[in-house]
């Protein structure tokens, strides 16, 4: 395998999504960017992963210009089934995908904002996404039940992958590097023809791995020799030294990779139904990569990639939309940029988003914000806003937990003077939903202007899935509360049509006052 190295040598790589501190992409240069500030990466490419909430091309316009105030001269674009495939291969097509004149448009507002941008395509691991799912397709598969990974050993699925290289490249042309996945290839080697394969003597799940990346990396250099695939590394980590004659970083120079690349993450990294990105997670992660680049030779780390996963696969939910993962983006890379993290930084940082108090821990601040997009990180913050507010009442109030349980308000065995203590923090709760809108997380008036409208559903859905059950909960508290305190029949009373007004989303009155109201008997 040691003859084979060179001609896999112009492979590079880098790890996934699941852990971005121990991520490495490698790359060896043609041409190199000019050194900004004190950062030791001359190349930050921001990652797009459009395979869930894709923007619209407009949004692109507003974002850009930010991207590149911000730091980044670059883009990884990973399109997914949002890009226009034609042909025998338009089954893999999304009907929200790009056309051809859209992602045209992106690449131009790319370059007008000094954005290189290199294109994405699985072609062995996450073929789940919009490749494997397809009945017609699911003879490809390495494990018939599973549709993660493309069978090594069946030659349609090499002519499938070079056709959506191919594909891909016509609309990019005179692109630098082209990235081919090959990350997370599970189930490999558990095929039966995988596994007749392995059974044979001296072969091995490194050596059929290696020879399908090595079989997609030599048609990308054969019919597009300017270009240099790329590829995540974590599938390379295990494989012996005698067949991949380098580990990790020291590993991998070893091999003749003499400037490597590192990949980060701003979001998307720390759970499939995250809402908001962990602000200091990130940060304190992408400061460590500085820390590697000063520990290691110069220009050792040409680059760097911050990945922003939009899903984990095509059948997870949505994590954080791209509008909510900026500050967290803004934060890395003007931190990437000056070499740290400092009050200085900080203002800049508040200046080019627009905000007053840019917090790193916890949950934004609810002062307004002016970036593209922020009115959506808005609606994030107040729902789960109400979410935290809510579950602390519920789970951690003493006299709800004491006096006022599930148990206690189903038979109606409440003391009355703990209603005092429990009605005024629901209604609290209830009122911070007024500001939504519609009145209600159920979302059904939301708007994303700057997200295609099929992320409508998924969105919706996922946050009537982690704020309802609060809402529902607080709204109970409230009823129960007021008919407790009513003095009965006929409803309804001044404090329950209130709570309905609330529900509606209006204020027309204070709430009736507790001492107004006469208590029933328990």
């Amino acid at each position: 395998m040691k003859a084979e190295a060179s001609a896999h040598s112009q492979l590079n790589f880098s790890t996934r999504k699941k852990c971005p501190d121990k991520r490495f992409l490698l790359c060896d240069f043609t041409k190199s960017s000019e050194m900004s500030g004190s950062s030791p990466f001359k190349m930050r490419f921001v990652h797009l992963d459009l395979k869930g909430a894709p923007p619209k091309v407009s949004y692109f316009s507003e974002i850009f210009p930010l991207f590149h105030a911000l730091g980044a001269n670059g883009l990884l674009i990973e399109y997914e089934d949002t890009f226009p495939y034609e042909g025998h291969l338009g089954l893999l097509r999304a009907q929200h995908a790009y056309s051809p004149s859209e992602v045209k448009e992106i690449l131009r507002l790319a370059t007008l904002n000094e954005l290189e941008v290199v294109p994405l395509v699985q072609t062995f691991g996450h073929m789940e996404q919009f490749v494997l799912k397809h009945e017609t397709l699911a003879h490809l598969r390495e494990v018939a039940l599973f549709p993660n990974t493309l069978n090594p050993h069946e030659a349609e699925c090499l002519a499938l992958v070079r056709a959506m290289i191919d594909q891909v490249m016509e609309l990019h042309p005179g692109a630098r590097w082209l990235h081919v996945g090959c990350d997370e290839v599970y189930y490999l080697g558990e095929g039966e023809t995988s596994r007749q394969w392995l059974q044979q003597e001296q072969n091995t799940k490194a050596k059929l791995c290696l020879s399908h990346m090595r079989a997609v990396a030599s048609h990308v250099l054969a019919q597009h020799p300017t270009t240099t695939p790329l590829v995540w590394d974590d599938m390379l980590r295990d494989i012996p030294e005698d067949q991949l004659s380098a580990l990790l970083m020291e590993k991998y120079r070893k091999s003749g990779f003499l400037r490597l690349w590192a990949a980060s993450a701003f979001k998307g990294a720390t759970g499939p139904s995250q809402a908001l990105p962990p602000i200091d997670y990130h940060l304190r992660n992408n400061l460590q990569w500085l820390q590697v680049a000063a520990c290691g030779p110069a220009d050792t780390l040409q680059g760097i990639i911050l990945t922003g996963w939009q899903r984990y696969d095509h059948f997870s939910v949505l994590c954080e939309l791209l509008p909510v993962g900026i500050p967290s983006l803004a934060i890395c890379l003007q931190s990437l940029l000056h070499g740290g993290f400092a009050e200085d930084v900080r203002a800049k940082v508040e200046n080019l988003l627009g905000t007053v108090s840019l917090e790193t821990t916890g949950l934004m601040s609810e002062g307004a914000s002016s970036f593209p997009g922020s009115d959506i990180l808005a609606l994030v913050t107040e729902g789960l806003h109400l979410r935290s507010s809510v579950d602390e009442m519920l789970q951690r109030d003493r006299y709800v937990t004491g006096w006022f349980s599930p148990y206690h308000r189903r038979r109606k065995l409440i003391h009355p003077v703990m209603i005092q203590h429990v009605q005024p923090q629901a209604l609290s709760c209830l009122g911070l939903s007024v500001s939504w809108p519609g009145g209600a997380p159920s979302c059904r008036s939301w708007r994303l202007p700057c997200i295609m409208s099929s992320t409508r559903m998924p969105w919706r859905s996922g946050w009537r899935r982690m704020c309802t059950p609060a809402w529902g909960s607080c709204r109970r508290c409230c009823r129960t509360s007021v008919r407790l305190l009513a003095p009965g029949p006929p409803w309804p009373s001044p404090a329950l049509t209130w709570v309905r007004t609330l529900e509606r989303g209006d204020f027309p009155h204070p709430c009736p006052a507790v001492s107004s109201l006469t208590f029933a008997s328990c």
